[in-house]
């Protein structure tokens, strides 16, 4: 099982965090959603659940809950700028195929 961060994205989630001034890191999650079925959650943890897996990547915890798992095994999430739009981006070997909006995917 792998979670991976790049250096970009850590950075960003320990500044939010710190600007936030509470929490102990990153969920990372899927619900159903969208016209591909899965989409992609992402939020602040301030108190794990008991079924949470804990991943650390440079410095930064990244929570998944068992179910979302499944979907999430091998990814990577990046924070990216392109134009004016910046944000974070998943690369999921998962995915088989997604929205045409990319807001929703099926694996």
């Amino acid at each position: 099982m792998s979670i991976t961060l790049t250096e970009t994205a850590a950075n960003r989630v320990k500044t939010f965090l710190e600007n936030r001034g509470k929490g102990i890191g990153l969920r990372l999650g899927v619900k159903t959603s969208g016209c591909s079925g899965l989409a992609y959650v992402l939020e602040f943890v301030d108190v794990l659940n008991e079924d949470d897996l804990v991943f650390e990547q440079q410095g930064v915890k990244v929570i998944i809950d068992q179910k979302s798992l499944v979907y999430l095994n091998g990814i990577e999430l990046d924070y990216v700028k392109e134009g004016l739009n910046e944000g974070f981006k998943y690369n999921n070997p998962n995915v088989k195929e997604s929205c045409g909006c990319g807001e929703s995917f099926h694996v």
